[in-house]
């Protein structure tokens, strides 16, 4: 093929500008590209931990919590600090494990509940951890001073005191969660823009928007702070003040109890055992990852290390939500009396089968008369005092 002499001029500036801008850009963005970690291990068990395990958990956690809310709601009084603390930690776990599966099942998904929906599920999780863990640490004070300070006790252990220490560890649940309701926030991801090209030209493909309900910044200083000092807050205050509370207290109660003349005081002890050695089984292992997640965020890592870290801290993290399954069988239906009014839910509920679901076989008069001697009897059982029974 023969070129014309302009022909030939252009092609050569053409192979000219192409050199040039070669040399330019191996200059300017002398890197190599990169693309991101896959990641596949965290997510294929996100894939299990999610939907499977994290649902069992929300489920025990919800039967537990609400048969404790409804045990102090119709059979049984507040009639002690423990109890007033009880019922709030209930209330918390409760919270916590309705939040829970949506904000699960929004992150194996898009985020399709929008931005009120996100800041409030992320707050309320963030509100019920603190709440709850800060509410067990008030717990076992509270056995410190029935048991420890005995002669105290009366003046300290009072209802108006345990109702104001509650609505002071809400409100500064709420504070220290402020950070999360202000910074979670629905947006959709530049990185989720699919685009095709035509005519050299980019166009954003018709597929549905990918939103996503997590943490975003105005600037860079901002983000490196906020992401350094809310797993701190949640180390420092959801974990380690509390840890240290219960060890000091039932480490105290337990001398106590062992001195003590009572054939009771082994049984008490081994309960205070199991309130210790479980909360600190469930937390510690994921508090130590998170530890170790927070030092190392900033620093270059390998894709399988971060993918295994992943990992680790997600199983961890689920081991940690089961305390909330937990904290009713430690807290109340060890208890002699507690677990009588747990018994009375159930036969109430039979009496209730019996009255409307029996067949119609004898007569109306009859059913009721049967019915309702069998719930007087029920109700007919004692009254009790406090919950916790050491």
């Amino acid at each position: 093929m023969n070129f014309t002499e302009e022909e030939q001029m252009y092609n050569q500036s053409v192979t000219t500008a192409m050199s040039d801008f070669n040399q330019t850009s191996t200059e300017y963005f002398d890197y190599e590209l990169v693309e991101p970690c896959p990641h596949s291990n965290s997510h294929n068990v996100e894939m299990v931990v999610g939907p499977y395990i994290n649902s069992i958990i929300c489920i025990l956690g919800f039967v537990g919590n609400s048969l404790v809310i409804v045990t102090y709601a119709f059979y049984k009084r507040t009639k002690s600090m423990t109890d007033i603390y009880l019922l709030n930690v209930a209330i918390a776990d409760l919270l916590f494990v309705l939040a829970l599966p949506l904000i699960i099942y929004n992150e194996l998904s898009s985020w399709s509940m929008g931005p009120v929906a996100c800041k409030l599920l992320r707050g309320s999780y963030s509100i019920n951890l603190y709440s709850g863990m800060l509410l067990l640490a008030c717990i076992s004070t509270d056995r410190y001073i029935a048991i420890v300070q005995a002669r105290r006790s009366f003046r300290l252990r009072s209802l108006s005191y345990s109702r104001i220490i509650c609505a002071i560890v809400w409100v500064f649940a709420i504070l220290v969660s402020i950070p999360t309701f202000y910074f979670y926030q629905w947006y959709k991801p530049a990185h989720s823009n699919d685009y095709h090209m035509i005519d050299d030209e980019f166009f954003e493909t018709d597929e549905p928007p990918q939103y996503v309900c997590e943490l975003k910044f105005s600037d860079s200083n901002m983000a490196r702070t906020t992401k350094v000092a809310v797993p701190s807050t949640q180390l420092v205050v959801g974990f380690f003040l509390p840890l240290f509370i219960m060890i000091f207290c039932y480490s105290a109660v337990i001398i106590t109890l062992m001195k003590a003349k009572n054939f009771q005081r082994h049984k008490a002890v081994r309960v205070v055992l199991a309130v210790v050695v479980v909360f600190i089984a469930c937390h510690l292992p994921y508090n130590l990852v998170l530890l170790y997640d927070t030092v190392n965020m900033f620093q270059q890592a390998e894709c399988e290390d971060l993918d295994r870290l992943q990992t680790v801290l997600m199983v961890m993290q689920s081991i940690a939500y089961l305390h909330c399954c937990l904290n009713p069988v430690l807290y109340a239906f060890v208890g002699v009396k507690f677990r009588n009014h747990f018994r009375r839910i159930f036969q109430d509920l039979w009496c209730l089968g019996k009255k409307y679901i029996a067949p119609r076989r004898s007569s109306r008069v009859t059913s009721e008369f049967y019915v309702s001697t069998v719930c007087r009897s029920v109700d007919g059982s004692s009254e009790n005092g406090s919950s916790f029974t050491m």
